[in-house]
């Protein structure tokens, strides 16, 4: 784990790494903002997952999150997409599969096996390297994210209840299974069998009796994707009540799907965090 970069920022620093993933087979590089609270003891963790195209300096340099994270004394931390470099396989005339479109699954087909295990990455190694290394409390953790990412945030805490603390999305994909984008990769990565799929789909995994106590999302109403049928929120709201599953569906009037939308609520999601992390 090799620092590259540390930015001074709200009392704390927002510092850049790169490392050799085991998982991954490959270099790995993520972001983590410390914050002032973590110079004199150690401090709970906020797993931030971003969505399509996106890199880990996406949601550290236009979400506004680090004032929040220093406020309640809340460290973040900000993975890549996927794995990345010249032996990782890609398919650089999409920008919906391939690198920077990992979509937090272990994948199960060639050529994707080899690097892209995802899932392994944010929930188990990444997790251990930064307790190891960092002023980050053993275990207290909470997860969230946006599109690909708040999809990713809710298979994590869904298939490992007790993993997380808590778990929010912005505008998740919230069935990938029955939309194109998920249709798209999950084909790929996971193979034929849209069965084996099921188990890296938040309603899919709500209806078969995963349960975590509480859900925040937030979706924008004049989100293009929403009408495009990628998001399915509805679906997810479904299954939900249908299953007894605690959800908070917020349908925020005007809000598109960009960084302009996710840093108006941000806080509330802090917000929402900090009352299970502390």
């Amino acid at each position: 784990m090799r620092e590259i970069e540390s930015i001074k920022e709200c009392g704390g620093y927002l510092n850049r790494y790169t490392h050799a993933s085991a998982v991954c087979h490959c270099d790995m590089t993520f972001s983590v903002y410390l914050p002032p609270q973590a110079r004199d003891d150690k401090v709970p963790a906020l797993y931030w997952l971003s969505g399509l195209t996106c890199t880990d300096d996406n949601a550290r340099t236009k979400g506004g999150f680090q004032r929040f994270a220093a406020r309640h004394g809340i460290a973040i931390v900000f993975p890549d997409t996927s794995p990345r470099g010249d032996d990782v396989a890609d398919e650089p005339e999409r920008y919906d599969l391939g690198q920077a479109a990992g979509f937090y699954v272990n994948a199960t087909q060639n050529p994707w096996t080899p690097h892209y295990a995802m899932f392994d990455y944010v929930t188990r190694e990444l997790p251990a390297l930064l307790e190891s290394e960092l002023p980050l409390i053993p275990g207290i953790k909470s997860i969230t994210g946006h599109s690909m990412g708040g999809h990713g945030a809710l298979i994590c805490a869904l298939k490992l209840p007790g993993e997380y603390r808590s778990v929010s999305a912005f505008a998740p994909i919230a069935n990938p299974v029955s939309c194109p984008w998920g249709e798209g990769c999950f084909g790929a990565y996971l193979g034929d069998d849209r069965s084996a799929w099921e188990a890296w789909d938040a309603s899919c995994l709500v209806a078969s009796g995963a349960r975590v106590d509480d859900i925040l999302v937030d979706q924008g109403d004049a989100d293009e994707f929403l009408h495009d049928g990628q998001l399915l929120p509805d679906h997810f709201q479904t299954a939900c009540d249908a299953a007894g599953q605690s959800l908070t569906l917020r349908m925020q009037p005007g809000y598109d799907h960009s960084y302009h939308f996710i840093s108006t609520f941000i806080e509330d999601h802090f917000e929402y965090h900090a009352r299970y992390l502390k």
